[in-house]
């Protein structure tokens, strides 16, 4: 990956995604799960839902960012893309240099309302298309995960720093692999057969309900790969970078960048045994929900 020439501190970048990060999950964490927060809108169908806590905490994230940089573009899972300008006036998006954020405001929704704790709040900031600081914090285990391109991933617990650095080495027989599913009806059955044809060519599945925590799992060493079709930049931009900066590759099938049709992750042994075990799957297609003929 090129990191491109910038005025841009990207040391800086990432303490204003940590600070945002943080106050999201402090805010998130305040909800103690006496009662379920209240589902606000479905989206893609009517598993796929929003909560009033995602747009409250978009809402602080979006704010927190305008005040400290207001030129800067901010995507948001919820609230879309929107452009800043010189004094936040919408006139500056697509300049040499300009900073866009990566933000999904609470990934692992479904989770936060059950009252599981893999969820997390995931602030990336990319600069001319390129990402080169992200910040995954997961409050109800006490920690975050950082990296700025180029110097390292990191996982915070209290004063602790502790540098990440992926498992390698490992066969696929012997690979505790994440993954997750979408939530339309057809692709969901896809994702099964395709899990079914793997899983007894690896030691174990697990599903956290999280790309962003599944992601900095690899880092961590605590998956050995993930992978998933579907997912959207905001869930895997800020991730997708600890990983990397921990010495795993991330992508998609057949060369491709990683991207709703497909991201893998793993070292890079395993990475491309993964990725040709799935490409010989098939599994960038969806059942039609109707007649269950594939698309």
């Amino acid at each position: 990956m090129t990191i491109p020439e910038a005025s841009e501190d990207a040391e800086a970048l990432l303490r204003i995604a940590v600070a945002a990060a943080a106050e999201a999950g402090r805010l998130l964490a305040s909800w103690r799960g006496d009662e379920r927060p209240e589902v606000v809108q479905t989206k893609s169908s009517p598993t796929d839902i929003v909560t009033e806590m995602d747009r409250r905490s978009e809402a602080l994230i979006t704010g927190r960012i305008r005040a400290r940089r207001p030129g800067d573009t901010v995507l948001g899972e919820e609230g879309g893309q929107t452009a800043g300008g010189p004094a936040g006036d919408g006139t500056g998006a697509g300049q040499p240099g300009r900073v866009r954020w990566i933000v999904d405001p609470l990934d692992g929704t479904v989770n936060y309302l059950y009252g599981l704790r893999d969820w997390a709040v995931s602030i990336a900031a990319e600069v001319d298309g390129t990402v080169v600081a992200g910040a995954v914090e997961v409050p109800r285990y006490g920690e975050r995960f950082t990296a700025v391109a180029g110097q390292g991933a990191w996982l915070h617990r209290g004063e602790a720093r502790l540098a990440l650095r992926c498992s390698s080495d490992v066969p696929l027989g012997q690979a505790l692999v994440g993954t997750g599913f979408g939530y339309d009806a057809g692709r969901r059955r896809i994702q099964g057969e395709v899990l079914a044809a793997l899983l007894p060519y690896i030691r174990d599945i697990r599903r956290g309900g999280s790309a962003a925590v599944d992601l900095c799992s690899v880092a961590a060493g605590r998956l050995d790969a993930f992978y998933e079709r579907g997912l959207n930049y905001w869930d895997f931009a800020a991730g997708g970078l600890i990983a990397r900066e921990a010495g795993a590759l991330v992508g998609g099938l057949a060369g491709r960048t990683e991207s709703t049709s497909m991201a893998v992750a793993a070292g890079p042994g395993l990475y491309q045994q993964l990725e040709t075990f799935l490409s010989n799957l098939n599994p960038e297609r969806d059942a039609e929900r109707s007649q269950g003929r594939e698309a």
